[in-house]
């Protein structure tokens, strides 16, 4: 029997050094190009096959041991236009970006991962890719990734992910049966009127107080449309109109995301958008174009996969660190699009620890990991691979 935690922990300050090395050059969705030459570095020296693609930054390492399963895992490895506010030696040094999502932890998680695996491939049962994706906080680099084959040749059986979460202690990890993540929409709605002098306002017809009433009613939706034990969000995010204080305006444009975590409330509440946007500005003598553009599917584990993942994590962990989250979460995460394939898991491993002063939430200028979260994440991923067979 292999002991995965001593496997990994030999190789804890490699996965940290590569975690920092990444941190420090951030790079936005599809324009990973640094990000990538180092992904490519790291793969290199480990000595495994890889693939990198003509159209996006994405990578693709793999092991082909013959087997008939295929295991992937996936790591997202852009970041976000945010500039960091922490003083570390390994800080952004690309103004205005940061990784402050943890796609850096993610990235230097799955390079331990192949470190790891590719010494035991000898010992592997099934075949195993790497999925290095690009772009999962813009345009979901993961369609980009399955529209260039990576689930095909050999069909991927089994699919794999995890996110840092600055919520959990680190050393604890988090598990969703069914519905994790929520569904998105983008929300776009140009109301239209007619300009006239402010002063005589009786002569034209004001699409800001027409678009005023139209995002009031657009609330009631999940007021009194939708059950309220469903979960919606409606979240109008941008509003431009107008060109002068005295001039009565005659269009704006409104834009905002609409998440759920159920198909039927989200054709539900797209069909009393339109209705609700149309209606109240015809009622008020103007018009609404709407335009809804989907985005990202809901997220949703397979049920006997988050089980053989329970197992696996409470074999590496004490019991009481393995937490069942009972709702879902309307962020949205385009690992969903894997899963829309074949089957898998998507989990949280915990990044906070108060005794550093590390737990500033995602997405903000302070966030950091506890690095020792990183050997963790290897743990679960090396273990979930090497008895995928058994399960």
């Amino acid at each position: 029997m292999l002991n995965i935690k001593d496997i990994c922990t030999e190789i804890e300050k490699w996965i940290i050094d590569a975690r920092r090395d990444i941190h420090i050059t951030p790079e936005l969705g599809l324009e990973e190009f640094v990000t990538k030459e180092k992904i490519i570095k790291y793969l290199d020296e480990i000595g495994i096959d890889y693939k990198i693609y003509d159209d996006h930054t994405g990578v693709t390492a793999y092991i082909d041991s013959g087997k008939e399963k295929t295991v992937a895992i996936r790591a997202d490895i852009d970041a976000l236009p945010i500039t960091e506010d922490l003083n570390l030696s390994y800080s952004s040094t690309n103004s205005g970006k940061m990784h402050a999502c943890g796609h850096d932890a993610h990235t230097a998680i799955l390079l331990g991962t192949c470190k790891i695996l590719y010494n035991l491939r000898h010992e592997l049962n099934v075949n195993v890719k790497f999925f290095f994706q690009p772009a999962e906080e813009t345009v979901g680099g993961a369609q980009l990734m399955i529209k260039d084959g990576c689930m095909d040749n050999p069909k991927v059986d089994c699919i794999f992910g995890l996110h840092v979460d600055p919520r959990l202690d680190t050393g604890f990890l988090e598990l969703k049966y069914n519905t994790l993540n929520a569904s998105t929409d983008t929300i776009d709605i140009t109301v239209t009127g007619e300009k006239c002098h402010a002063a005589y306002p009786h002569l034209g017809t004001d699409a800001i107080v027409i678009a005023a009433n139209v995002i009031t009613s657009l609330q009631t939706i999940s007021s009194r449309n939708v059950d309220p034990l469903d979960s919606v969000a409606l979240s109008m995010g941008i509003i431009n109109g107008g060109i002068k204080e005295n001039i009565l305006c005659d269009k704006v444009n409104i834009r905002g995301t609409l998440r759920t975590l159920n198909e039927d409330v989200r054709c539900l509440t797209k069909k009393r958008i339109i209705e609700i946007a149309q209606l109240s500005s015809k009622s008020l003598g103007g018009n609404a174009c709407i335009n809804i553009e989907k985005g990202y599917p809901v997220l949703k584990n397979t049920n006997k996969i988050i089980d053989y993942v329970k197992k696996n994590a409470t074999e590496l962990f004490e019991h009481d660190r393995i937490i069942i989250r009972e709702s879902g979460c309307l962020g949205a995460e385009d690992f969903s699009y894997y899963l829309e394939i074949c089957d898998g898991a998507f989990y949280h491993i915990g990044c906070k620890n108060t005794d550093k002063n590390i737990g500033s939430p995602l997405h903000s200028s302070t966030f950091n990991i506890d690095e020792d979260c990183l050997k963790y994440g290897v743990m679960t991923h090396v273990k979930n691979v090497l008895s995928y067979t058994n399960k």
